[in-house]
């Protein structure tokens, strides 16, 4: 397994729509190892494609550790996630910091639905539905929106994103110490 340079904020490929997969392979199976290696290499909880310079339509995730101090949250372990899709979006609404690993070092609030029912395929591209809640549901929107060139900091006001702009272009310049290999676009 190899640990994959993660791509900041302005690298174009951040805001494409990922292609959909369409058969397994022995790369795709060495890509998906490499993006979990990648993501606990990085402290993170969530990994798309995209964030290692992929266009495909591939996450995959381990929020347990957002979970480990709350027994009534369900844990998951590691999942892979392919052409995922959110069928259905639950009524209530919670507000979360949220941070990704191509913006290293900005965290802001994001309010997401609390629970999600989704449709993907699983890392042997079986179809598989899931309904989720509470971290995982925010881990798997996060992830999806990185599928769709969303990034978490589009759900910003204007004047939060004014107030970011400094320390965005820290991230751009290489400036912010991510603590794990980042590809800023040259």
């Amino acid at each position: 397994m190899s640990i994959l340079p993660i791509v900041t904020y302005n690298d174009e490929v951040l805001r494409k729509k990922a292609s959909p997969i369409t058969e397994n392979s022995d790369a795709l199976q060495k890509l998906i190892d490499d993006m979990f290696e990648t993501m606990y290499n990085g402290s993170g909880v969530g990994l798309a494609a995209p964030q290692i310079g992929e266009s495909l339509q591939l996450f995959v995730t381990d929020a347990d550790p957002m979970t480990e101090d709350d027994d009534d949250e369900p844990k998951y372990g590691k999942l892979v996630f392919i052409n995922p899709k959110i069928i259905e979006n639950g009524d209530e609404k919670v507000t979360y910091d949220e941070g990704c690993l191509s913006i290293p070092g900005i965290r802001e609030s994001v309010t997401r639905p609390d629970e999600i029912k989704v449709s993907y395929l699983d890392r042997e591209l079986k179809e598989q539905t899931a309904t989720f809640s509470g971290w995982m549901s925010r881990v798997f929107q996060h992830e999806l929106d990185h599928l769709n060139g969303v990034l978490f900091i589009d759900y910003l006001g204007s004047f939060k994103k004014r107030l970011l702009k400094t320390k965005l272009n820290s991230v751009v310049t290489g400036e912010i110490e991510a603590g794990y290999p980042v590809r800023p676009k040259n």
